[in-house]
């Protein structure tokens, strides 16, 4: 129930904030600090080896005088050729998926002054794969620009929140038979702590990297995100990034630490 809520904060606070930025789109000269970009990459290969993998990201901001506002939703898909036993002992090679995650954010900020603000935030994610088949958390905290001039931006955000996920299943051999085993939910109080730092290294290279932690008594998840994106166009830009994620409690056979590479074409506006 408490999963389900979740999601449907982050889809309602991303539809209000897209009709607000379609409605100040209308009107560039007071379109009230509104700024978006959406993300695509696709990867396939044939022949001796099979692979697909497709990754979206969508994001949407808001910054002015009163208000530090952002939005994100992500999704990640892959498929490889695997090698494996089947019911018969015979080795085949099977299309899999390997990966099927999808997460999404907001983040509400009352500017104080031009430098602190008040920041609620909530974030949801699902992981077929992950060390947690889903996880969702709410958090209230602080948030402070240290440095904001014309090419670099320095802000971060802590504070309380209330965490509730669920580990992966596991499969266990009993008897010659594997059997699916469920976890159950934990929920737990955290620190929530957010760093993010934007380079402009020339007129058209950006350089930006995001630390979130979500640190409690039974978990601690860290999460980085850094890209360099090129500019071809006013719109479009080419972005390389690299994500590390990491959970300090996990499951025997689980592994503690992922990361994904990515290299999408990206579209602003």
């Amino acid at each position: 129930m408490k999963k389900t809520l979740i999601a449907g904060l982050l889809l309602a606070a991303f539809a209000s904030f897209a009709v607000q930025a379609q409605d100040t789109d209308a009107n560039p000269a007071n379109n009230g600090g509104w700024t978006g970009s959406g993300e695509f990459g696709f990867a396939s290969a044939t022949g001796n080896s099979r692979s697909e993998n497709v990754n979206a990201k969508l994001g949407l901001s808001q910054e002015n005088e009163q208000w530090k506002n952002n939005f994100f939703i992500d999704a990640l898909r892959s498929k490889s050729q695997q090698t494996v036993v089947d019911a018969a002992g015979n080795t085949v090679e099977q299309f899999n998926t390997t990966a099927n995650r999808y997460d999404g954010g907001a983040s509400v900020g009352l500017k104080l002054d031009p430098r602190s603000y008040i920041v609620g935030a909530a974030r949801y994610e699902h992981d077929d794969f992950g060390a947690n088949l889903w996880q969702g958390i709410v958090s209230l905290g602080y948030g402070y620009i240290a440095l904001k001039d014309g090419r670099n931006e320095l802000s971060f955000e802590i504070g309380p929140g209330y965490k509730r996920y669920r580990p992966a299943d596991v499969d266990t051999v009993v008897d010659g038979v594997v059997i699916h085993q469920q976890q159950p939910t934990e929920s737990e109080m955290v620190a929530r702590g957010l760093a993010n730092y934007k380079y402009k290294l020339t007129e058209n290279t950006a350089f930006e990297d995001t630390l979130l932690m979500e640190a409690g008594s039974k978990n601690t998840y860290l999460q980085n995100d850094a890209g360099l994106a090129v500019s071809m166009t006013r719109k479009l830009a080419l972005k390389v990034g690299f994500q590390v994620r990491h959970n300090s409690d996990v499951l025997p056979g689980t592994k503690k630490t992922d990361t994904l590479t990515t290299t999408n074409l990206v579209y602003s506006f």
